[in-house]
């Protein structure tokens, strides 16, 4: 049974966590220290130290609130005497109420990042502030060997809301950045309190990320609460609100990142030690916050875990998409027969023409022939700006690293890779139909180590879209763009409109590494390396056919009814690799 000393500011998320501790199962006492952040930090812990002797508690839960203007009570020195207070009056047992807002927002987030996710320096005020806090929190515990659990909480939603985003969600009229829509992890109330009830009682000890089941884009969110969305530019509401905070008229500035790029985490650890799994989902939190009953089925339904928006494709497929595939750049495609009906499959690529349009197209060609949705892994400054962060959002990007592609492939689901990375998009023109260096060969690790097959596609065309004629190494555009450079092209920078070349597309057969390595040749640096060279002659001696039979870059087909024959008599045929990739130390027997 616990016995609890509550110390938080009276806030009324505070009341009510301390009426639903009091009432839950396991929980013998529970006593609230009322927090002022003018007090003095000694004073403070004495009170703590008085009333944990007299009432014989044994648990510390520190509920610390941010403020509108970063102003945090308690304040990271009255969290560390408690603590140190709190342990000499025998109390072996403290859990912080943290916030995932540790985590900085920012395009390079790589999304529902783990607690051991590194905390680099950040700009982010109010990241810094959490840092600080955990660290009060977390060193005297330490000291007296008290111990610690940190609980870092999504934003609180229903049945209360508390903070920036709380406060939007319950006005009439709500500021949103121009050109942003971010996933939001939003958490029930009572889902919280059971992950505290969990902690306590099951004596946990580490950093536990507390985070719902799934996600909801903001423009959703603000929907469902009745509140009307007042895009502003982003860069317009920094200067006011750096105006406005001083002056009491308007919250920090750093709470508004929070509002620009999504900033999700995982709580997957918390499920592993404790058993606990959130009952609400976000967008059930928010229908909660309303005053509705939440539907605890068919409300999670449309909401991807990294924002991909299906009928958004597919009202671009039958609008914008159609009219660039068939009429402007005028796309003839060979062997779509070779992309896998169901399960996983990572399709490898070669990426021309700096604008993202070459994946576009693939995503559209690949939804209207097979009804299939592949994500791209993507660069970060694809979601730095306004209005491209949101459409390559919705359209399955997601941000370049191997655990967002195994997740991908987990879900049996197809995700793209483009092996050169940002420095192939930006190939001169000269040199735009030589592959380039595949780096690390991470496609082929992910492959492996996902059981999947490699299908690889070649494209012939894009490159002219932006064909780069010069580079331009401006130090200013580049850390701003994060580009390796600024291209120059017939058309950019002066006019950005690609140029209608005629584009061929020739999807390979696949490369079933799965069934001629075990996993474990991720490991084995000579095979994947072998595998990956494999991979690129494949694509290389492809392109090097269809260029050959180009006659012009706008005009003409290079494909005849012969290919289309071959297509379909070498469906089941599958180019192996196994021969001349013989795994370190092992014997292959399948």
């Amino acid at each position: 049974m616990a016995r609890i000393l509550y110390a938080a500011s009276p806030i009324p998320s505070a009341g009510w966590l301390f009426d639903g501790l009091c009432g839950s199962q396991g929980v013998e006492a529970c006593r609230f220290l009322p927090l002022d952040p003018r007090q003095a930090a000694q004073r403070v812990a004495r009170q703590a130290c008085r009333l944990a002797q007299e009432e014989g508690l044994q648990t510390l839960l520190v509920h610390p609130r941010a403020g509108s203007r970063l102003e945090f009570c308690p304040r990271p020195s009255q969290i560390q005497a408690i603590c140190r207070q709190a342990a000499q009056a025998g109390l072996r047992q403290a859990v912080l109420l943290s916030s995932t807002a540790i985590y900085p927002p920012s395009h390079h987030h790589p999304g529902h990042v783990g607690e051991t996710h590194r905390l680099r320096r950040a700009e982010n005020a109010l990241s810094q502030a959490w840092k600080r806090i955990e660290q009060a929190f977390l060193e005297p515990c330490r000291d007296f060997a008290i111990t610690a659990a940190v609980l870092r909480c999504c934003q609180l939603a229903g049945p209360i809301a508390e903070g920036h985003l709380g406060d939007l969600l319950s006005r009439r009229l709500a500021v949103t950045a121009t050109g942003f829509d971010p996933s939001l992890q939003l958490l029930h109330g009572e889902d919280l309190l059971e992950a505290l009830r969990q902690a306590m009682l099951q004596g946990a000890e580490g950093i536990y990320n507390v985070a719902p089941q799934g996600v909801i884009p903001l423009r959703k969110a603000l929907r469902l609460t009745g509140s009307r969305r007042l895009p502003v530019p982003y860069s317009l509401q920094q200067a006011l609100r750096w105006l406005l905070t001083p002056l009491g008229m308007a919250a920090h500035r750093s709470h508004s990142e929070y509002l620009r790029y999504s900033h999700t985490a995982s709580a997957e650890k918390i499920e592993m030690d404790l058993g606990f799994r959130p009952r609400y989902t976000s967008h059930q939190a928010v229908e909660s916050l309303t005053g509705r009953k939440p539907r605890l089925k068919g409300s999670q339904r449309g909401h991807d875990k990294f924002g991909m928006d299906r009928d958004y494709i597919q009202a671009y497929g039958r609008t914008l998409f159609r009219l660039l595939h068939k009429a402007y750049w005028r796309i003839e495609e060979r062997g779509l027969l070779h992309i896998p009906a169901r399960g996983r499959a990572v399709l490898v690529g070669v990426h021309r023409g700096f604008m993202p349009w070459d994946a576009v197209m693939l995503l559209h060609s690949i939804v209207q022939h097979k009804r299939r949705y592949p994500r791209f892994l993507i660069h970060p400054c694809l979601v730095k700006f306004p209005c491209l962060a949101n459409y390559m959002t919705k359209l399955g990007g997601i941000p370049a690293n191997q655990q967002n592609a195994d997740w991908v492939l987990q879900q049996d689901e197809i995700v793209g890779i483009y092996p050169e990375g940002i420095r192939g998009a930006f190939s001169m023109y000269r040199e735009a139909y030589k592959l380039g260096n595949f780096g690390r060969h991470d496609f082929v690790r992910i492959a492996l180590r996902n059981r999947a097959p490699l299908v690889p596609v070649v494209t012939v065309g894009s490159a002219e879209i932006y064909p780069i004629l010069g580079r331009i190494d401006w130090r200013w555009f580049k850390r701003l763009s994060e580009w390796p450079f600024l291209p120059i092209t017939p058309t950019f920078p002066w006019m950005p409109l690609p140029l209608p070349s005629k584009w061929h597309t020739r999807f390979l057969p696949p490369l079933h590494i799965e069934k001629e390595f075990p996993p474990e040749a991720a490991d084995d640096p000579e095979a994947v390396e072998k595998i990956s060279a494999r991979v690129r002659d494949l694509m290389h001696q492809a392109m090097q056919e269809m260029l050959s039979q180009r006659r012009s870059a706008f005009f003409g087909s290079i494909f005849d009814e012969g290919d289309r024959e071959a297509d379909s008599s070498t469906a089941d045929v599958q180019p192996s690799v196994a021969a001349a990739v013989p795994l370190r130390g092992e014997r292959r027997s399948f």
